[in-house]
């Protein structure tokens, strides 16, 4: 049974309406002015409010305000023997569902009431389905202690409801995902598709179909159409990471896209339109790589429309404990585990590393700590910190490395974070800022087959 609070100051209305409400299945409360109503407010949930415009010496609008603050799920008629459009703009305005001149038909009345409480069960429904997906992405356990952190959620808040094409940059494991994730959440596109594309990660071949779709026949294996990403996330959110690793030539084709916001399936001459937004990312300075020319101007400037930096762990050092209890909880939660403590000497441990793969490497490492630790209390040894990074003088930064030319220095310094990291170039990659696909491009130019 839905409640309803009635306020109106004239008595014989009052009863009236409250028992025709009543015999509708209505559980009916009454008061005669904003004090009565304001005590119905704090006893008890109510779904739906009908107030009078006018109440001797109150204001149905004032009405209106406490339940805003006290209720704010519940929805508020408002109805007036003296309609204005200045009264009715006003209700609107702050958060009326309708307004109703007297009289009013009863049967009507409960027609509109009807229609409210469906609005009212759609948005619990939209408000249900986002904690869920907030849970299942992390959204809900975003950490922002730090003023940086807490400066990147606003801004994110502030941009979220625009259109606008996001460019997130920042080093790798900072968060870049989760981040494209929450913007796409706190839309209005929040209901549509939101898919991701790692661009390094896909050879260049096959970019432009994984992307655009190809048309059946268009190539060997084409045996049926093929909708790209951007078709599947029509009407929703498509984010490009490590958008760097594109090519010349594959630029050219991104930007036609972004510029019509139609594409074209490989083989098919047809184009199609397509709704989505595209949230971009990459580790590597774009501003830097315009200059040297590997990065086309007219799209740097396409994709960045509203840049948003996400600072490295080790530049926002107030996140790293509460980040790390967080990881824990969720982490406990998977193995269906309690939450262990950490120690104060863990604690040290914690916040004394420069995590060079940042929020990534953080929660790695409470994982390994939580598969090899089953008690209720994580120590400074069971936090196995990453040790492949190379030395200042294994990257050449010694006394004698002033005469190195900087192309030099950087195919020594990939090649010790490479051996460091005993061949594993993923997080070479990783650890170097750049995508697979570079590093691959770089082993095979210095020669270094045995490593590629």
């Amino acid at each position: 049974m839905f409640t309803v609070l009635l306020v109106e100051d004239d008595e014989a209305l009052r009863l009236t309406q409250s028992l025709y409400l009543r015999q509708e299945g209505f559980d009916v409360l009454i008061a005669a002015d904003r004090a009565a109503a304001l005590e119905a407010l704090n006893a008890k949930p109510i779904d739906l409010v009908v107030t009078d415009l006018r109440l001797d010496q109150d204001s149905g609008l004032d009405v209106l305000r406490d339940t805003r603050e006290r209720q704010p799920s519940a929805e508020v008629l408002v109805i007036t023997g003296y309609g204005s459009v200045d009264s009715a703009v006003q209700a609107m305005k702050e958060g009326a569902y309708d307004y109703l001149t007297k009289p009013v038909d009863p049967e009507h009345l409960v027609h509109v009431l009807h229609k409210a409480l469906e609005r009212q069960r759609l948005r619990r429904q939209v408000s249900t389905l986002r904690d869920q997906i907030a849970k299942e992405t992390g959204l809900n356990e975003i950490v922002a202690v730090s003023a940086a952190m807490k400066d990147v959620i606003e801004m994110i808040e502030k941009v979220a409801l625009s259109d606008a094409t996001v460019l997130l940059e920042g080093e790798s494991g900072t968060g870049k995902e989760l981040m494209a994730k929450l913007i796409h959440a706190r839309s209005d596109r929040a209901g549509g598709p939101f898919l991701g594309l790692n661009c390094g990660a896909v050879p260049e071949t096959l970019l432009e179909s994984e992307l655009f779709g190809h048309a059946r026949g268009s190539f060997t294996g084409a045996h049926k159409d093929h909708k790209g990403l951007f078709e599947a996330a029509d009407g929703g959110t498509l984010f490009l990471d490590e958008i760097a690793e594109i090519s010349p030539n594959f630029q050219v084709k991104l930007l036609r896209t972004l510029q019509e916001h139609a594409i074209r399936r490989i083989g098919d001459t047809k184009e199609f339109l397509v709704n989505v937004r595209v949230i971009a990312a990459s580790n590597q300075n774009l501003t830097q790589l315009v200059r040297e020319g590997r990065f086309r101007q007219d799209l740097f400037f396409r994709v960045k429309v509203i840049p948003i930096y996400l600072p490295p762990l080790r530049k926002r050092s107030e996140d790293i404990l509460p980040l790390a209890e967080s990881f824990l909880v969720r982490l406990g939660n998977r193995m269906g585990r309690r939450k262990p403590e950490l120690s104060p000497a863990a604690q040290r441990k914690l916040r004394a590393h420069g995590w060079p793969g940042n929020v990534r490497e953080l929660e790695n490492t409470l994982e390994r700590a939580l598969i090899f630790n089953k008690g209720d209390r994580i120590d400074e040894r069971d936090l196995m910190v990453e040790s492949c990074l190379p030395t200042a003088c294994e990257a050449g930064d010694s006394i004698d490395s002033w005469h190195m030319s900087l192309a030099e220095m950087e195919r020594k310094h990939i090649l010790t974070v490479v051996r460091q990291c005993r061949n594993n170039k993923v997080k070479a990659a990783g650890i170097l800022g750049i995508g697979y696909n570079t590093l691959w491009r770089k082993l095979k130019q210095y020669g270094r087959t045995d490593l590629i």
